[in-house]
């Protein structure tokens, strides 16, 4: 039998211009309990966490917190009275060191107001060694990695001592040891009392360390359970409202020419990159975050400036100094960290699809806005992006619908290569399956695709040849029928010598 909630949201609804987020929607967590909340982008979730920790106020509904009935007015109400939350979009202050983000605004103070600094970096390096974090506190932040920045967003909640800790996609950049020394935190909340949210899109995740699940579905609440009463098949059924058949489709083409060649590309955490891609191909990049595959791809899309190495398109040497270079050449890039790289949060979503291609609505200085609107309105309903409309600041929309904008800013560009970079990371089952559709459909239209991916099912499934990367060196290419997922965590780990296909 379960204890009494720690919290408890009943029939909440939040409406927006245009969009009714959350229609009657109930919550319920429980003290040393993992509640699941799970549903597509754009089911409600974000909102109905805002709307608990004070950032919105919700139009009708209920909460009872720890005894008290009533809402917190700002986020400020709620972190004091014990609600920790671990947001999917980092938010650090990249100047600062890694103590001074896990302390902001709440720094500890002697008698006269000064800061005691080795009160503050002794209880972060306590937090970093609790989570398996080797870097000094006194690092900055701009100095981490992706995966590095969010274990410093986990540790920022941790200090809170919370009551109750929401966790939005904690996992999404983390490596599988990361992976692990979170969820001994998660089991050290449990005992300690804590009730703890969980949001994430990996199933896998929920059914190892969640005790019940909440599904939400286009901003109604469709059901609690516990989860030892329902499988993965029929958790994806309620979140999507049907049955998906296949995960993973593949679609089988012949490779044409040789779109892009690599030979010798050496830069910033890699050497001695070499590889070709074909038209109608998908090529993936498989191997441990920290191998060196984002900084190939950044190189090759010009972010990084000058590089030793040759890179050819359609068999003619190619100078990439810029990304504005690499989209004349006909190569986009989708970065792995959109909000960081690939979108203006300020924008509507409308100019951040366009912002890539302006040349393309252009008269001269002016901008042919009819038909940058047209073209905007194509993309927003072959993609099927959800969004009141095209003049919606894009920071305001769900992170897979941000996802499949910068999909479109990449598109928009007609390119012959198209790399993706973690295009599924923070996205729902629902929505995955159609970024897979939408990457086979371009794969047949005969772009040259390289994925790079932290999936593994997701690399097994959908791509046509291998390329694992080991400490900055490829380390194997595999074609697709050879290749299983023992395999590419070997060579991802360098426990195999240099494998490469025939």
């Amino acid at each position: 039998m379960l204890d009494k909630p720690i919290l408890s949201l009943e029939k909440v609804s939040k409406s927006f211009p245009g969009v009714h987020a959350l229609d009657q929607v109930s919550l319920n967590v429980f003290p040393g309990k993992v509640m699941a909340l799970l549903g597509e982008n754009g089911a409600g979730k974000s909102t109905l966490m805002k709307v608990l920790t004070g950032v919105y106020q919700p139009d009708a509904g209920t909460m009872t917190y720890d005894g008290n009935t009533g809402w917190f007015k700002t986020p400020r109400m709620s972190q004091e009275a014990g609600i920790a939350i671990i947001h999917q979009e980092l938010n650090l202050l990249p100047e600062l060191t890694i103590g001074e983000n896990i302390f902001l605004g709440r720094e500890p103070i002697n008698r006269v107001g000064k800061i005691k600094w080795s009160k503050l970096y002794s209880d972060s390096a306590e937090l970093l060694t609790r989570l398996g974090v080797k870097h000094h506190p006194k690092t900055a932040v701009k100095e981490l990695s992706i995966a590095d920045q969010q274990m410093v967003e986990i540790a920022k909640a941790l200090a809170f001592e919370a009551k109750v800790i929401i966790m939005d996609e904690p996992t999404d950049a983390l490596t599988d040891p990361e992976t692990k020394a979170l969820f001994g935190v998660v089991e050290d909340l449990q005992k300690a009392g804590c009730g703890v949210v969980y949001i994430s899109h990996r199933l896998k995740e929920i059914f190892q360390i969640c005790d019940r699940v909440t599904v939400l579905r286009d901003g109604q609440f469709i059901a609690e359970s516990a989860l030892v009463d329902i499988d993965e098949s029929g958790l994806i059924e309620q979140m999507v409202g049907r049955k998906l058949e296949e995960q993973y489709p593949y679609v089988k083409t012949e490779a044409g020419s040789v779109v892009l060649s690599v030979t010798g590309l050496t830069g910033h955490n890699f050497k001695d990159i070499s590889f070709d891609v074909h038209a109608g191909e998908i090529l993936a990049f498989s191997g441990l975050i920290g191998a060196g595959r984002s900084e190939v791809m950044k190189t090759i899309f010009g972010a990084f400036g000058k590089h030793p190495g040759r890179v050819e398109m359609h068999g003619l040497p190619l100078k990439i100094r810029t990304p504005s270079d690499a989209y004349r050449a006909g190569i986009a890039y989708i970065s792995e960290d959109r909000k960081g790289d690939g979108l203006i949060l300020s924008l509507t979503v409308k100019e951040n699809m366009t912002l890539a291609n302006l040349r393309a609505f252009s008269s001269g200085p002016q901008l042919r806005h009819r038909q940058e609107r047209v073209k905007a309105a194509e993309y927003i309903t072959s993609l099927s992006i959800k969004t009141p409309s095209m003049n919606q600041e894009i920071g305001n929309l769900s992170g897979g619908n941000q996802q499949k904008a910068l999909f479109a800013k990449g598109l928009m560009t007609q390119p012959d290569v198209l790399i993706l970079d973690e295009p599924t990371r923070g996205v729902d089952v629902g929505a995955k399956k159609e970024i897979y559709q939408l990457i086979n459909t371009l794969k047949q239209q005969g772009i040259a695709i390289i994925l790079v991916s932290s999936d593994m099912p997701e690399v097994l499934g959908i791509s046509d040849r291998i390329m694992v990367m080991h400490m900055g060196r490829i380390s194997a290419e595999i074609p697709r029928e050879k290749a299983t997922q023992e395999q590419l965590m070997a060579h991802a780990l360098g426990s195999i010598k240099n494998e490469v296909a025939s």
